[in-house]
């Protein structure tokens, strides 16, 4: 039996740099017949120009797998921290462009 366990278990290596995170407040989702590709980017206020910061390229099984696997998770925060609440007017899919703060003025 133990055997079995340790044959299924996978060793997953985490390097400092990977384990700082990137920041990401906006993700573009694209996809072709064999692919998804998700950009995230970091938009900041003030500047008028974004950078992708990191590109995940998925099979389309693995892109069904992650959106099950975060359904799962924000459901668990949810139920542990509250509602999370999506702000914005319209579209909900749109990130909101103000960043909750006043409008800058010179």
């Amino acid at each position: 039996m133990t055997e079995n366990k340790n044959k299924n278990q996978l060793n997953i290596e985490l390097s400092e740099e990977v384990a700082q995170g990137t920041y990401s407040n906006l993700a573009i989702i694209t996809h072709s017949s064999s692919e998804f590709v998700l950009d995230f980017v970091r938009i900041m206020p003030g500047i008028p120009k974004a950078n992708v910061k990191s590109r995940v390229i998925l099979t389309p099984e693995h892109a069904k797998r992650l959106l099950m696997a975060l359904e799962d998770n924000v459901k668990k925060y949810e139920q542990q921290h509250g509602t999370v609440k999506v702000s914005g007017q319209g579209n909900p899919m749109v990130p909101p462009m103000n960043f909750g703060g006043p409008t800058a003025e010179a």
